[in-house]
């Protein structure tokens, strides 16, 4: 039986490489050409798209937002603690001594939420903000938490959360990627944190940038052809499709995918580069995210890059702050006072995205998503100068996108140790954020290998409390 390229694409690997020829052509509209059952939302979506701010390493959520007295009276105290890394290899606890917070708690806002003077300026917007006390996760080492966080997996290649979300959504607007991420590190999981691993290639993320180089010498690779002409490029793409028509077989997604790259940087080339482009933006704008400013500037630019990509209508950006260090930024195990400058980095340029979003109307329909893969002990490190990883029990928060604003969900043991009340796994992060993305975490599924998967695997519920 013989194929015209048309049927062969309509037919292979789920259509992707037709619809983007054709999206191309101006012919079909992606989302309802594509024939799949989760391209339109499950239920009435309260957001259409995530900015999630990864903080890499992990913020004590002791030393930022979850005030406990006790660590002051206390402080220097040995206790028998239950430590996830003595437990796991002996069995049992351990002695610890307990260690005030280095930065001074204070009431903010009409809601009165608690939090440190280690993000000043964020403080400022706690009526926005909606956190989350009782977090805990999978993974006690980066590299697992980190993959959890991103894919809901330790060790397996799993799709990741923003492969997820384009899969279930498509993207919103044809000339840019659906998925962007913002200077992603190379550890700790890499590329798999931003990977669509069996989903169709054309679902997985965008990295400008990475983690260690100034976001001004990053950008989307590839994105410029410096030797030929557009006319030249066009008669290239299609010499490519007309090999494609002979060279593919049916399911062959990695032919696909390389064809529906070229195609979407075709159309990329007119409109990726002055997004990022951040010289139209006004100087007051600009001095909101702390650019030009040299603790600032980096992360500010990142910042307001994420706010233009979500104003072209890109689903799910993530903006990273870390590096490629076998210690990732957050992580003083023995200099926490270090903490401080990092706060000092992020600090300004959050608070001027949230100012950003909300005067330009985006606030409403975009879920911000603040946190790292894990919190911090209670109790002291490495001769009382840092803080071990906590997966037990740690701080994110959300703002926008259909969460209470000015609230406060769950909460930890007296030590800041152990989720206690409000219980909030990771699954269950991934299932409310999917929620109000307008997707069902039980039916957002894909058959590999013989069974049907999905982002929260069997778990997961959606944290109905938080819910405005």
């Amino acid at each position: 039986m013989l194929f015209s390229r048309r049927s062969l694409l309509q037919t292979s690997g789920c259509g992707f490489g037709w619809l983007a020829a054709s999206a191309l052509a101006g012919r079909v509209d992606v989302a309802t050409a594509a024939g799949l059952n989760v391209a339109q939302p499950h239920h009435l979506a309260r957001a259409k798209r995530v900015i999630f701010l990864f903080m890499q390493g992990g913020v004590s959520h002791v030393d930022s937002y979850d005030y406990k007295p006790r660590l002051w009276k206390d402080d220097q105290k040995v206790i028998d603690i239950a430590d996830p890394r003595t437990v796991a290899k002996t069995g049992k606890g351990s002695p610890q001594r307990l260690k005030q917070p280095l930065w001074d708690f204070a009431q903010h806002g009409q809601s009165g939420r608690w939090a440190s003077n280690l993000f000043p300026h964020i403080n400022r917007h706690v009526d926005e903000l909606c956190f989350l006390h009782g977090m805990h996760t999978e993974g006690v080492a980066h590299g697992p938490a980190t993959l959890f966080l991103h894919t809901g997996t330790t060790s397996f290649i799993r799709p990741s959360m923003g492969a997820w979300v384009m899969y279930g959504l498509g993207a919103e607007n044809q000339n840019l990627p659906g998925f962007v991420t913002l200077s992603p590190s190379l550890g700790n999981g890499g590329p798999r944190n931003y990977g669509n691993a069996f989903l169709p290639a054309i679902h997985q993320g965008t990295p400008v940038g990475r983690s260690g180089l100034p976001v001004m010498e990053g950008n989307i690779k590839n994105i410029t052809n410096r030797h030929w002409t557009p006319e030249q490029q066009r008669r290239q793409l299609e010499l490519l499709r007309s090999l494609g028509q002979g060279s593919m077989k049916p399911g062959d997604q990695e032919v696909e995918a390389v064809l529906e790259s070229y195609e979407l940087a075709w159309r990329m080339q007119n409109h990726a580069p002055s997004i990022l482009d951040l010289s139209d933006e006004s100087e007051t704008t600009q001095r909101l995210y702390g650019i030009g400013e040299k603790v600032t500037d980096n992360f500010g630019r990142q910042c307001l890059m994420a706010r233009r990509l979500a104003e072209q209508g890109v689903r799910f950006i993530q903006v990273n702050y870390g590096d490629n260090s076998n210690n990732p930024a957050w992580d003083q195990h023995s200099n926490l006072p270090k903490h401080g400058d990092h706060a000092a980095a992020v600090d300004k340029p959050i608070a001027g995205l949230l100012t950003d979003l909300k005067q330009r109307g985006l606030l409403e329909d975009t879920l911000v998503w603040w946190g790292g893969e894990f919190g911090r002990t209670p109790y002291a490190e490495r001769n009382g100068t840092g803080r071990d990883h906590n997966p037990l029990g740690f701080t994110v928060w959300l703002a926008g996108g259909g969460v209470k604003a000015g609230h406060a969900h769950g909460a930890t043991d007296e030590l800041g140790h152990m989720a206690v009340e409000g219980k909030v796994h990771m699954h269950d992060l991934h299932a409310t954020v999917l929620h109000l993305l307008g997707l069902d975490h039980e039916r957002l599924t894909f058959r590999h290998a013989g069974r049907d998967f999905r982002l929260t695997d069997v778990h997961g519920h959606v944290v109905n409390e938080i819910l405005a």
